[in-house]
């Protein structure tokens, strides 16, 4: 695999097994993450998204040939957006350029089937426009009221970044330049975000209430990497926009045998 990737979140969970597994298939990873990373940034600032990108454009010599955005929190605080949101379309749009330089660039993004959840469309949209002040004060306003509201601010950093890949996807700077761009939504995966919440049988039975998964239950972080990885290669031509739900039967649990018949005459 004579490929140049770049890899958010690349010293723990998700983004850590991704890289391994690329190295290990004989690829170059850049590695981004707060430390112990090839490039140490933080991704939850505008200067931090910046720099990064420069470093890990510098550091590839001019072209990257995919983008593999891992690096997210799933704290209940404003931040999340920040990290989640802002911190993975900005340093995407950061390394379009040198994507573009390659002759078969891909970026993929991990998002999540929280996304399905319920999320308060004013944060969504907020997120979606870009503008990250208006954002984050509506995230403050949500997590100021308790902790169920504040819980909203995952799902919504990740059902923003769901419609922004399928708006971005079908774009003349990305399917026009001849980007694929997708995400991956992982149900629950064995992680050290979701180490504590799931030692004990209380977490567990709050967990698989909120995310069932009747196939092989919790997924170990190489089931995501290895979808990740087939989607930033060379074989993938044609899928663009798309976010697979990669999670153990989650969301056909949740949204049923359906999902085509909104378009259906009434």
């Amino acid at each position: 695999m004579n490929r140049t990737y770049v890899v958010t979140g690349s010293a723990s969970g998700i983004g850590e097994t991704t890289a391994r597994l690329l190295r290990k298939r004989g690829a170059r990873v850049i590695g981004i993450d707060l430390r112990d990373a090839d490039v140490e940034a933080d991704l939850s600032t505008a200067e931090g998204r910046q720099s990064a990108a420069a470093a890990a454009i510098e550091l590839a010599g001019g072209t990257v040939d995919a983008v593999i955005a891992c690096a997210g929190i799933s704290a209940p605080i404003a931040k999340t957006l920040s990290v989640n949101y802002f911190g993975v379309v900005e340093l995407l749009e950061a390394l379009r350029p040198a994507l573009v330089r390659s002759s078969a660039p891909r970026a993929a993004v991990v998002s999540s089937m929280a996304s399905l959840q319920q999320s308060p469309p004013e944060l969504v949209e907020a997120a979606l426009s870009g503008d990250e002040a208006a954002t984050l004060a509506i995230a403050e306003q949500l997590t100021a009221q308790g902790p169920r509201e504040a819980y909203q601010v995952y799902p919504a950093s990740k059902r923003a970044l769901s419609r922004w890949v399928r708006r971005r996807s079908i774009s003349p700077e990305w399917a026009g330049a001849g980007i694929p761009l997708n995400a991956v939504a992982p149900g629950t995966v064995l992680t050290p975000m979701t180490e504590q919440l799931l030692a004990t049988e209380e977490g567990r039975a709050m967990v698989d209430a909120a995310v069932p998964m009747p196939l092989n239950s919790h997924q170990p972080p190489e089931s995501i990497a290895n979808l990740l990885i087939w989607l930033t290669g060379v074989e993938n031509t044609h899928l663009a926009g798309q976010v697979i739900y990669d999670d153990g039967g989650a969301d056909a649990t949740l949204r049923g045998d359906d999902i085509w018949s909104w378009n259906d005459p009434r």
